[in-house]
């Protein structure tokens, strides 16, 4: 059977993150939402989302296609009625469509026609740019039991302080002495050539995944996932970095979510608790307004190749575009539209000539290519967000 993962309704309000890659692509848990699919599914599987994308993302259609929700968790027992589905059914939790059988050809597809099969049981899903550190706590506790199944973990060294061993899973390659690692409220996962340095502190749920690293002296506290290839060091509370992006030095991240290829000055640090204890508002891409997000805490939101200067102070539900590079004293505005150059005293647009020089510089750094399908997704954002600078 093909599989198809779908973007869905949930798109904008996954913004900044999906301006550059599908809900697919978003890392919560451990694991990317494709990845967790895949694993679950046995095979690889494609993605529809914006036209923009899809030269980098391309769907790969065949004659019989299940297209599943891509903002949906997959667990067992959903896997299960996934794998059994027949033609035009639809399987729905209350009225949200999670997956559903087609022989037709996508612009024909009338959901109407279809049997519904509910799934009543609780589902893990990201609805918006929050609920990824939200969701992190369970979403690594699931992939963990995923990826650690029947397997043996390397031995943990003996130089390090540990509690609760049989929640600590370390792959090949891995890298850690004088650490320590409390697993009692959570799995600690230490992904393959991963390295833990010396005098780090780690309380779970906590991933770290491959090629990543955590600096001297870090404290975190789960939930929290350190994405591959990424550097990680200072104090650090329930949040995403996905992948090839540093907070290197000393600093505070909480109740945040950092894409790829992003750098945090040093001594960086964010709010995620407002003085009057009040609830969060974050900007909302689709009413181009400040949204209620139910939460007391809520940090920093910042899309792809975004940069920070030393002693950035972000204020709570902060929310940073794409490739934006903020610098200065004083705290900059709650939302700072992707492209902007400046700080608290102002901004200027970030022309893409010179964000694409930076961009090649930082991914040749990690023998990646900048290619022109990343410059031309990148020149889409530019215009898609050029609304909202002011100039």
């Amino acid at each position: 059977m093909n599989y198809i993962l779908f973007d869905g309704p949930s798109r904008n309000n996954l913004l900044p993150f999906t301006f550059t890659r599908p809900v697919a692509d978003l890392r919560v848990g451990i694991l990317t939402i494709r990845e967790k699919w895949e694993m679950h599914l046995g095979g690889t599987i494609t993605t529809i989302t914006e036209d923009y994308l899809s030269e980098k993302y391309p769907m790969v259609a065949m004659d019989e296609n299940v297209m599943i929700n891509a903002s949906v968790l997959p667990n067992k027992k959903l896997v299960e009625i996934i794998k059994v589905l027949k033609e035009n059914q639809a399987v729905f939790s209350g009225e949200d469509m999670i997956a559903f059988y087609t022989t037709d050809p996508q612009n024909n597809i009338n959901i109407e026609n279809y049997e519904a099969i509910a799934y009543n049981e609780t589902i893990l899903k990201i609805e918006h740019s929050w609920d990824i550190f939200v969701t992190n706590g369970d979403a690594i506790q699931t992939d963990f039991d995923l990826l650690t199944q029947d397997r043996q973990s390397q031995p943990i060294p003996n130089s390090c302080n540990v509690l609760g061993a049989e929640r600590i899973f370390i792959e090949e390659g891995a890298k850690l002495e004088f650490a320590t690692l409390n697993a009692s409220s959570g799995p600690i996962y230490i992904g393959k050539d991963a390295e833990v340095m010396e005098g780090s502190l780690i309380r779970g749920p906590f991933a770290l995944c491959e090629h990543a690293t955590v600096k001297l002296g870090a404290k975190i506290y789960g939930p929290t996932t350190i994405g591959p290839h990424s550097k990680v060091g200072g104090e650090v509370n329930n949040s995403v970095i996905f992948g090839y992006s540093n907070k290197g030095h000393d600093g505070f991240l909480g109740n945040s979510v950092i894409g790829e290829w992003c750098n945090l000055g040093a001594d960086t640090n964010n709010s995620n608790l407002k003085n009057n204890y009040a609830e969060v508002r974050l900007w909302d891409y689709e009413t181009e307004g400040f949204a209620k997000t139910g939460l007391q805490f809520c940090g920093l939101i910042m899309g792809d190749h975004s940069k920070c200067g030393i002693n950035t102070m972000f204020n709570t539900g902060t929310v940073v575009g794409v490739s934006t590079n903020i610098f200065g004293s004083g705290f900059p505005r709650n939302f700072i539209p992707s492209f902007s150059w400046g700080g608290h005293s102002g901004f200027t647009t970030y022309l893409t000539k010179k964000a694409f020089e930076v961009a090649d510089v930082v991914m040749k750094r990690r023998s990646i290519e900048f290619t022109e399908v990343d410059k031309s997704i990148l020149e889409h954002v530019f215009e898609e967000t050029k609304k909202w600078r002011k100039s």
